[in-house]
């Protein structure tokens, strides 16, 4: 075989009918075949996994229209590059105001060489097609964001990734010639990860780590390739985020085992272990809070542990933590409660603050009535003194909802004690 290009590339479409996958948006109905077929093409960002078709698609579109294709790599280009790009898809010539311009891992430019784009985006100077791994939320500036379709690809299916390495075995001038059985193939198709440019290249050097004479594909020979294959997880991208959000689901749905499964996902994938402590900090109060008050301060101190004891150790006690925080009783109502006087504040404005409540550091402040009626709780018996705390115009209105459980219902058998109708505990 010859060493000068991969089966991957040498596999690569050349048509948009030769795509394998994404009929979403390239089959008979899908929105991109509807808007190659209208020649009306908008600026959009693919968002997808690696070895999808994110850049073979947008040649594939360009080639489609016969337009102009201009390509750049956000590794390695700057808004000098892109000016260029910008005005090269700017001068004379039939296509030049509708020329595509590509950009690979769009996520990886800063906010000013994505500002650097707006104005060709907007006049049509380019019709940008950017590719992504991440989610573009967290990764494209909204101004960009706005003016693009984002249109997201799909990990390929078992069945897709069997008919490309038939493919490949049948029309493959190298592999052709070859006598190739696929006996097995379980662990190429893990080891792809649903990436096809991983699967066809995995795929060759297995044919090549076979020998000359028959090759058999076998989950044995694969193994002795690939050695194994490490879990996906981008500590800046989309899995990040994936895994944190099961993590903490986890925990809140009271399942030890399955959050510690993840935050070994995020031990493994290399993730700051103080970010996964600060996670933790806000469940204990957000997702158990009053139930269980110990919660938060285990998962402060876990914190503090964490930064004296170091790694590796640290994630025992990032263990220890996360499976107290789950087997914890739960409670939302600080949070729901917060949540609530917040969207009563945004609907009702600045009401004033009531007199008897207000500080009265001056001397006129003090002859308006600032502060007069205030009556100081613990002069009262247990602490306390019936008055108004809230605005007049929100008097009554209850935020806090104790949870149904022994340590708030204590909470909520004191306030109807303190309170009786007044908020309706």
């Amino acid at each position: 075989m010859t060493d000068h290009q991969p089966l991957a590339e040498r596999m690569r479409p050349a048509t948009l009918d030769e795509v394998v996958g994404q009929q979403h948006l390239i089959g008979p109905d899908g929105v991109l075949r509807r808007a190659l077929a209208s020649g009306m093409l908008p600026s959009m960002i693919l968002w997808g996994p690696p070895g999808v078709g994110k850049t073979t698609l947008a040649r594939l579109i360009a080639q489609d229209l016969k337009r102009p294709f201009f390509t750049l790599s956000a590794i390695s280009s700057g808004v000098k590059e892109v000016r260029e790009v910008i005005e090269q898809a700017g001068g004379s010539g039939l296509f030049a105001r509708s020329a595509v311009l590509f950009i690979d891992e769009i996520h990886r430019f800063s906010k000013a060489q994505q500002d650097s784009l707006l104005g060709a985006v907007e006049k049509g100077t380019i019709t940008l097609i950017g590719a992504t791994t991440e989610n573009p939320s967290f990764e494209v500036i909204g101004a960009l964001l706005s003016r693009c379709q984002v249109y997201t690809l799909e990990p390929l299916h078992e069945e897709e990734l069997r008919g490309l390495l038939e493919r490949a075995m049948e029309h493959d001038a190298e592999l052709r010639s070859m006598s190739i059985t696929l006996q097995e193939t379980d662990a190429l198709m893990r080891a792809s990860g649903g990436d096809a440019r991983r699967l066809l290249n995995t795929f060759e050097l297995c044919v090549k780590a076979a020998g000359p004479g028959p090759v058999v594909i076998t989950d044995a020979l694969v193994h002795q390739v690939v050695h194994s294959t490490a879990a996906r997880y981008d500590k800046q991208g989309e899995q990040h985020y994936d895994i944190v959000s099961a993590f903490i689901k986890s925990m809140r749905g009271s399942d030890p085992n399955a959050a510690v499964y993840w935050l070994a996902r995020m031990v493994e994938g290399g993730e700051d272990p103080l970010f996964i402590a600060r996670r933790m900090v806000i469940l204990a109060s957000e997702d158990i809070g009053n139930a269980n008050p110990n919660a938060l301060l285990m998962a402060t101190t876990t914190m503090q542990a964490l930064q004296l004891i170091g790694w590796p150790e640290g994630r025992i006690l990032l263990s220890q933590c996360a499976v107290y925080l789950a087997c914890s009783p739960k409670s939302n109502a600080s949070y729901v409660a917060i949540g609530e006087a917040q969207a009563k504040v945004r609907a009702t404005g600045d009401l004033p603050v009531p007199l008897h409540l207000r500080n009265a550091p001056t001397k006129l402040m003090k002859e308006l009535g600032y502060g007069k009626a205030y009556k100081y709780s613990h002069e009262g018996a247990g602490n306390f003194i019936e008055q108004e705390f809230l605005p007049e115009a929100l008097s009554g209105t209850r935020f806090y909802e104790p949870g149904a459980n022994p340590r708030e219902q204590e909470h909520a058998s004191l306030l109807k004690k303190l309170w009786k109708d007044r908020y309706g505990y």
